[in-house]
C-alpha cells in the first residue's frame, strides 16, 4: 500500500525509532511500512494518523483500482 509515512516523519524531524516509540511498535515495523513491505493493522494506522493529526487517508492510499 502506498503511504506518506516517510514524508510525514521527516517533516516532523523524527527518526524511525522515535516514531516507533511514539506508537508502541518496533523500528523495523516502521521501516517495513515505509518501504511498502508491510501494511499496518487498522489499529496501527489509526495510531499513526492520530500521531500526525491527520486522516488515515492522508497517510495511506490503498490503491483500490
Amino acid at each position: 500500500m502506498k503511504n506518506q509515512l516517510t514524508e510525514r516523519r521527516e517533516a516532523a524531524d523524527m527518526s524511525q525509532g522515535g516514531l516507533a516509540d511514539a506508537v508502541d511498535v518496533t523500528r523495523q515495523t516502521i521501516n517495513a511500512i515505509e518501504r511498502e513491505r508491510y501494511d499496518p493493522s487498522l489499529e496501527l494506522a489509526f495510531k499513526l494518523a492520530a500521531f500526525f493529526e491527520c486522516h488515515i487517508e492522508d497517510l495511506f492510499d490503498p490503491d483500490l483500482e
